[in-house]
């Protein structure tokens, strides 16, 4: 599958803003099952991007910009040729061993509901630790509502499983806080995805997470569409959460006040 991608950030500061500084995870690498065509990254302001690797193998790219500043663009937009590998990682870049993924963070934590919804879904697998993610990739998203209005990025896993619904960023934290009480390293994902309802206009990018099975790698799991990562996704930066992955994150200076506009479209 070929898929158009077209993701434009906006930000507006009232009053201007002195300057920013910005890192952004926008860029997804080649590995088995995606191949990237042509990728540009567009930056409104006289700017220079330099590009780097992060602790996790992610490209991004880092600017730093001055002011007076009322606006500030940032643009994406490429072409990747996917392939459906049945959520099956590989030719990735590993910087580490599958064991640091064990590790929690403050949005990944896992409180006793969470641990006892593991236990739940462990119960139900028939089988070893592949078996179990899927019990609790179903479990997940029958048992969730997807609600925009819901959370907020600073929601945390236990948070979202309280509510009983978010966004993708939820049902990825809640998927990693649940595996990870099994013992199974588990990752979150950010990239996009093409909407099997035909939609092309998205209000944000897509997130969801990857966990490690023994003799197959790392395997996609989506518990927001209930499914296994597949050739309509395209794989950008993994990270412990949504912040260590976040697509563009950075500050500014002397502005009181923010407005930020995002949109996608993700095209076959």
């Amino acid at each position: 599958m070929r898929l158009y991608i077209a993701h434009s950030t906006v930000y507006r500061f009232d009053p201007p803003a002195a300057g920013a500084v910005q890192v952004l995870r926008l860029t997804p690498r080649n590995h088995d099952g995606q191949y990237v065509v042509r990728w540009r990254i567009d930056v409104s302001a006289d700017a220079r991007l330099t590009a780097h690797e992060d602790a996790f193998g992610n490209i991004t790219h880092t600017f730093s910009v001055g002011g007076p500043l009322d606006e500030l663009r940032v643009g994406v937009d490429g072409e990747v040729e996917t392939q459906d590998t049945e959520g099956i990682v590989r030719g990735a870049v590993e910087r580490f061993p599958p064991s640091l993924f064990l590790r929690d963070t403050p949005l990944t934590r896992a409180d006793q509901p969470i641990r006892d919804f593991a236990q739940r879904a462990r119960s139900d697998a028939d089988g070893g630790s592949l078996q179990e993610l899927h019990a609790l990739l179903q479990r997940l998203h029958d048992n969730l509502r997807f609600d925009t209005d819901a959370t907020y990025a600073a929601t945390d896993a236990a948070q979202a499983f309280a509510l009983g619904r978010g966004v993708c960023q939820d049902f990825a934290h809640i998927f990693i806080s649940a595996a990870h009480t099994l013992s199974i390293p588990a990752r979150y994902v950010t990239g996009y995805l093409c909407l099997v309802d035909g939609t092309v206009a998205q209000e944000a990018g897509h997130a969801w997470a990857e966990a490690f099975v023994p003799d197959l790698g790392w395997v996609g799991f989506d518990p927001a569409n209930g499914i296994c990562a597949t050739d309509a996704y395209v794989r950008v930066a993994i990270g412990l959460d949504a912040l260590g992955a976040a697509p563009v994150r950075g500050t500014r200076y002397g502005a009181t006040g923010e407005t930020l506009t995002v949109t996608v479209t993700v095209n076959q």
